[in-house]
């Protein structure tokens, strides 16, 4: 049986609805149906009720699961999008642990499968550098587009060690503050500069130029040192540290625009090379 919506996956004769976080680039699924799976019930009011009374217990054991799980919305039965919750993979497989179940080794074995690689990275994050330098060689990228790229990504990962440590809240918060990095050296937010290169689901930096990498990682450099210097802790000053990150960044790019004549934020993406890639694939 196959399934070729993207907002659903299937395992054995379940479906089972999933949701993608651009921001944290990765894929949320239905806890209901993950548990409906579990227990073999194909009536998802029983799944629920089911769900309902394993969370009161999770919670009194003070379990994080219950806590890491989150309210997205997700296709509900009357065709509507409807908040439900959702799970991680790292989460789904812990909460699996506490469901009798004989579904339980081969939902975990396919849950595992859907998130091999990151967990592969997670405890080897070699895998993970080696792994992206062959797919950007793979879609045609230069060593020089490949170096900018690492090199911006370490920048950005001392960016965000910072803000774990200073009192920033890993996903909403971080978003709030890459957008405010980028609208002030790019001049537009993330969000326009992805519509600008006709972006949807990809990862905008993986399409960036070699300019607009180098002036997103000199923003946020700049951004963390400020940070560094004024000592800035939670979201209202490190919000103050990006501004001005950004704006040395900006000014920097206006120079060079200046000098040129030609515009760094460009419409230029990589989208026909990674179709000819998966023309090839096939």
């Amino acid at each position: 049986m196959k399934n070729d919506d993207p907002g659903m996956v299937l395992f054995e004769n379940f479906l089972i609805r999933r949701y993608f976080d651009e921001k944290k680039e990765k894929w949320y699924f239905s806890v209901v149906d993950v548990v409906r799976a579990l227990i073999q019930q194909g009536d998802f009011q029983t799944a629920r009720k089911y769900w309902n009374k394993l969370k009161e217990r999770l919670v009194k054991e003070g379990s994080e699961v219950v806590t890491n799980c989150h309210r997205l919305p997700m296709l509900a039965a009357d065709g509507k999008m409807r908040e439900t919750d959702a799970a991680d993979v790292e989460t789904l497989l812990r909460l699996i642990q506490s469901v009798p179940s004989p579904k339980a080794e081969p939902i975990k074995l396919w849950l595992a499968k859907v998130g091999y690689e990151r967990m592969q990275e997670m405890s080897d994050p070699e895998k993970s550098i080696g792994r992206a330098r062959k797919n950007w060689e793979k879609l045609g990228r230069t060593k020089e587009w490949i170096q900018r790229r690492m090199m911006g990504q370490e920048t950005r990962n001392k960016l965000t060690d910072y803000w774990s440590g200073h009192g920033v809240k890993e996903g909403k918060e971080f978003a709030i503050l890459t957008d405010i990095i980028h609208e002030e050296w790019a001049e537009i937010g993330v969000k326009e500069h992805k519509n600008l290169k006709g972006l949807k689901r990809q990862n905008l930096r993986d399409h960036m130029t070699e300019a607009e990498l180098l002036f997103t990682a000199l923003a946020e450099m700049s951004s963390r040192q400020i940070a560094e210097v004024d000592k800035a802790d939670g979201l209202v000053e490190n919000k103050d540290a990006g501004k001005k990150g950004g704006v040395i960044a900006r000014n920097a790019k206006k120079e060079l625009e200046k000098r040129t004549g030609k515009k760094v934020v460009s419409g230029n993406n990589y989208l026909g090379d990674e179709e000819r890639n998966k023309r090839l694939e096939s």
